[in-house]
C-alpha cells in the first residue's frame, strides 16, 4: 500500500508554475508600500482590509475577479516597482518548491511615454534573474545535489482594453480613433507580438511564449490570428486563455487558428451544453472529438483550481471541476496558481486540492509534475531542456525515496 501524499511531501517536491500572472501575484505589503509611493488610492491600507474589499475568497464572475488588477497595475509603472515585484515573486515560488516558473504579464499595461514595452520586459527579467542567481548560488544547488531555479517570460496581449487601462492604451486608442474596437484590439496584439519577438531575438530577453488574456466572452481568439501568426513564424511558443468563460469552440479556435501549444484553464472542454455555434449539429460528438484532438497532439491544459472556483460559481463545489475527467482521458495537465495573491494560493495548495478532492494517485501526481517540466517553454535549447528536466525528475525521485514512496513510472 502506497503511503499518503502529504502536504509536506508536496511542498518538498520540485514543481512548476506555468500559468502565473505577475500583476495578480504581488505581496499585499508590497502593494500597500508601492501605492503609498505612487500616490495610488487603495480601498484599504491593511492586508485584512484588502482581503475583505478587493482580494476576496470568491467573486461573482471573471470580470469582477479582474477588477483587482486595476490596483496592482497602477503601482507597477516603473522599473523599480516591476523589478521588486518580480524578485519577490521568484522568492515566493522558490520557498514553495517551485523550480521552474513562467511569469506572464501584459507589458502594454505598464508602458508609457517614459517607459516603453521592452524596458518593462527587461525590468521583470532583472528581478527574476536576481532571484535566480541568488538561489542557484546555494551550496546544495551549486554542488548539483538539487536542481537550479529557472524561469521564462510569457508576454500577454489583451482581448479587450480601453483608455482607462494604461497610458499606453490611451494613446493607442487615440491614434486609432477611426477604427472599430475589435480592430483596435487586434492591432494592439500585433504590436505586442512584434515587441515579443524583438525582445527575444534582438535583446536577448527570455521571452519564451505569447498569451492572450482578459475577458473571454465576446472577444474570440480568431480576432488575434495575425499576432499569433507573427510569433509562430518567429518560433515563440503559444498559450491562450480559452474555455474559461466561453465554450469548447473557443478552445478549438485557439489551437487551430492561433497555433496554441497550451491552453489556459480549458474548463469548458467537456461541457457540450456550452457549445454555442448553431452550425455544430451534435455538441456531444463535437466535445468527444475535441478531447481526442487535444490528447493526440499533447496540448497541455494549465489547470488553476482555486481561480476557477473563484470566477465560476459552478465550481464552488470543487468536485465538479473537470480535472478528474482530464486525468481519466490521459490529457497532459499541469497545476498552476494563476494569481497567487488574487486567489490566495500556492502551487502546493493547488496540488493538495487536486489530491484530496480528486483522489489523485501517486502515478497521476508524477505525471502532472512531469508534464509541467516537459511542456514548459524552457528558454534554453532542446538538449539543455532535456538535461534540466532529467535533473528535476531525479530530484523528484530522491524526495519520494526519502519519504519511502516506491519508484513510479510515468507517461
Amino acid at each position: 500500500m502506497n503511503p499518503p501524499i502529504t502536504r509536506d511531501l508536496i511542498r518538498r517536491l520540485p514543481k512548476t508554475d506555468l500559468h502565473l500572472h505577475l500583476d495578480g501575484s504581488i505581496r499585499l505589503p508590497t502593494l500597500i508600500d508601492l501605492a503609498k509611493d505612487a500616490g495610488v488610492d487603495l480601498p484599504s491600507w491593511t492586508e485584512g482590509g484588502l482581503g475583505d474589499t478587493v482580494f476576496r475568497e470568491s467573486y461573482s464572475g471573471l470580470e469582477e475577479y479582474l477588477q483587482g488588477f486595476g490596483y496592482t497595475c497602477a503601482v507597477l509603472q516603473d522599473k523599480e516597482a516591476l523589478e521588486r515585484v518580480a524578485y519577490e515573486l521568484a522568492l515566493d515560488n522558490q520557498a514553495d518548491g517551485v523550480r521552474y516558473t513562467e511569469v506572464r504579464f501584459a507589458p502594454q499595461l505598464h508602458a508609457h511615454d517614459r517607459f516603453d514595452v521592452l524596458a518593462v520586459i527587461a525590468a521583470v527579467d532583472a528581478g527574476l534573474g536576481r532571484a535566480k542567481s541568488e538561489f542557484n548560488r546555494r551550496t546544495e544547488v551549486a554542488s548539483g545535489l538539487e536542481p537550479p531555479f529557472e524561469y521564462g517570460i510569457v508576454t500577454c496581449a489583451m482581448r479587450y482594453f480601453d483608455e482607462r487601462f494604461s497610458q499606453y492604451f490611451r494613446a493607442f486608442v487615440e491614434l486609432h480613433r477611426y477604427s472599430g474596437a475589435r480592430r483596435i484590439f487586434a492591432l494592439a496584439s500585433q504590436e505586442m507580438a512584434h515587441a515579443a519577438a524583438r525582445a527575444r531575438y534582438e535583446h536577448g530577453l527570455p521571452v519564451v511564449g505569447f498569451d492572450l488574456a482578459g475577458a473571454e466572452k465576446g472577444y474570440p481568439p480568431i480576432d488575434h490570428r495575425e499576432a499569433y501568426s507573427h510569433v509562430h513564424r518567429h518560433f515563440l511558443e503559444k498559450t491562450v486563455h480559452a474555455g474559461e468563460d466561453f465554450g469548447p469552440e473557443s478552445i478549438f479556435q485557439a489551437i487551430t487558428e492561433l497555433h496554441a501549444d497550451r491552453i489556459g484553464h480549458g474548463t469548458s472542454l467537456f461541457n457540450a451544453g456550452a457549445v454555442a455555434d448553431p452550425s455544430i449539429p451534435d455538441p456531444e460528438r463535437y466535445v468527444e472529438n475535441l478531447v481526442q484532438f487535444i490528447a493526440n497532439r499533447r496540448i497541455t491544459i494549465e489547470v488553476c483550481l482555486t481561480s476557477n472556483q473563484q470566477t465560476n460559481p459552478a465550481y464552488r463545489e470543487l468536485a465538479v471541476h473537470p480535472l478528474r475527467q482530464m486525468l481519466d482521458h490521459k490529457l497532459s495537465v499541469t497545476l498552476c496558481t494563476d494569481n497567487r495573491t488574487v486567489s490566495r494560493t500556492t502551487v502546493t495548495d493547488e496540488v493538495e486540492k487536486a489530491v484530496t478532492t480528486f483522489g489523485m494517485s501517486l502515478e497521476e501526481l508524477k505525471n502532472v509534475v512531469v508534464y509541467g517540466f516537459k511542456r514548459s517553454f524552457f528558454p534554453g535549447d532542446y538538449a539543455a531542456k532535456r538535461a534540466y528536466v532529467r535533473r528535476c525528475m531525479d530530484y523528484f525521485e530522491r524526495v519520494m525515496a526519502e519519504a519511502e514512496v516506491p519508484n513510479l513510472g510515468s507517461e
